[in-house]
């Protein structure tokens, strides 16, 4: 068996753990598992962690459980929280779960039957027990001075929104969903993010309460940035890993943009390299920053983790596109998703196919020029493209053959003005 706690200790990924779990670890395999609550339709970068963590424990000859949360994502977590969630319908749960399910598959082995492994909902032995009966046979076990003592919940009665009892029984939830598990399976570790810490601890608790079992906690870090905030968030919201949510280009164009400061972070949070690898990437970021290696190598690692090669090659291929490769074979939903903070305007396809467009035309109306004389000046100068293609005459006539896609012709100004013309019936 692999030493997990000496390449979580080296990749700065131990937070808090109850024991010491470097000899119990490498003792023999053990069971362990980490929670998700399924309140979208896809997880999003702050869960790659978590993945990978799982990910890890079974590469090192361990029995990893993930444990989607059908049942307590009705409630939602109130740890790290200043209010209260707003709550899903059923059907909307139900969906979530299906879809973080089938992400799951791609990183982890759920062979099951083999000792691979297990992939859980709560809601499987949650909507087996009426109220009564929760009350009755698991909250007898539970204290609510030790409630009240956790941090989760302290900070938000002492907040102004205040925390419902709805909320307050989440963390009853949780603790049982780690006994269960115990139970079930043998499971005796939970792993979760640093604002997990009262949650695990309390099903800590409960499972020694319960059946005077000897469980385990560690939490690891948050995935945050430099300056303290959320990894994974950008102006037009989170870098999901569903390819409908955020692209795979998108998705490589985030990573290939991370700061410096947050670089080495991340490849030890969320890749598999090695760590000789990563330090020499550390070294490389600090004595030749302008090659950006360490940027290049996690987006490579991160898109053929989420998106598999074809992912990455679509991504790899928009990237050459934006920055001058030639153009051609993609669709409007390529083109647009590569090209979406380029300014476009409309023209008709009628006008395209009747060769009343001609070079100039386009760099005018689209703006690229900004008179006829001007867009002359550009194209004898050499600083015309179609489609990423140097037009060498000034009297070159658009026509439907120039469409990059269904629908849009990608006009260029010199190395880096870029305009769009969609084209309608």
């Amino acid at each position: 068996m692999n030493d997990i706690y000496a390449d979580f200790s080296a990749r700065g990924l131990i937070h808090q753990t109850t024991d010491d779990l470097a000899p119990w670890l490498n003792e023999k395999s053990r069971t362990m598992y980490i929670g998700f609550d399924p309140t979208a339709d896809s997880m999003h970068v702050g869960h790659l962690m978590q993945v990978m963590t799982l990910r890890r424990f079974q590469k090192a000859g361990h029995r990893p459980i993930a444990l989607v949360g059908g049942a307590t994502g009705m409630i939602g977590d109130p740890s790290g929280k200043s209010q209260e969630r707003n709550l899903l319908t059923v059907e909307q749960l139900h969906a979530n779960t299906e879809a973080i399910k089938n992400q799951m598959q791609n990183f982890i082995d759920f062979h099951e039957a083999d000792g691979g492994a297990v992939l859980a909902n709560n809601l499987d032995w949650m909507k087996e027990f009426s109220f009564l009966e929760f009350l009755r046979d698991i909250g007898k076990n539970f204290p609510v001075n030790v409630m009240l003592g956790k941090d989760s919940v302290k900070s938000r009665l002492e907040g102004e929104s205040g925390l419902s009892y709805t909320e307050f029984s989440y963390m009853l939830l949780q603790a049982y969903d780690f006994a269960h598990l115990y139970q079930k399976y043998g499971c005796e570790l939970q792993v979760g993010g640093s604002d997990q810490w009262g949650n695990i601890t309390a099903g800590i608790d409960l499972g020694r309460r319960m059946y005077g079992a000897s469980l385990y906690g560690m939490t690891c870090p948050l995935l945050t940035k430099a300056d303290g905030t959320k990894m994974g968030k950008t102006e037009s919201g989170a870098v999901w890993l569903s390819a409908e949510r955020t692209s795979p280009y998108k998705f490589y164009q985030y990573w290939i943009n991370v700061a410096d400061d947050d670089a080495g972070q991340c490849l030890r949070f969320l890749t598999e390299l090695s760590i000789d690898e990563i330090v020499a990437l550390d070294e490389s970021r600090k004595n030749e920053p302008h090659l950006r290696s360490s940027q290049k190598r996690l987006a490579e690692e991160l898109t053929l983790n989420v998106h598999r090669q074809e992912g990455l090659n679509a991504a790899r291929k928009a990237t050459e596109i934006f920055f001058g490769s030639e153009i051609q074979d993609l669709s409007d939903m390529q083109l647009l998703d590569i090209f979406a903070d380029v300014p476009s305007v409309n023209a008709s396809k009628d006008a395209l196919a009747g060769g009343e467009i001609t070079i100039i035309d386009a760099l005018v109306n689209s703006g690229l020029s900004n008179s006829r004389g001007d867009a002359r000046r550009a194209i004898e100068q050499g600083g015309g493209y179609v489609n990423n293609r140097r037009v060498e005459a000034i009297d070159y006539v658009l026509s439907p053959e120039d469409l990059a896609s269904e629908t849009v012709i990608v006009l260029r100004r010199g190395k880096k003005k870029y305009a769009l013309i969609r084209f309608e019936k």
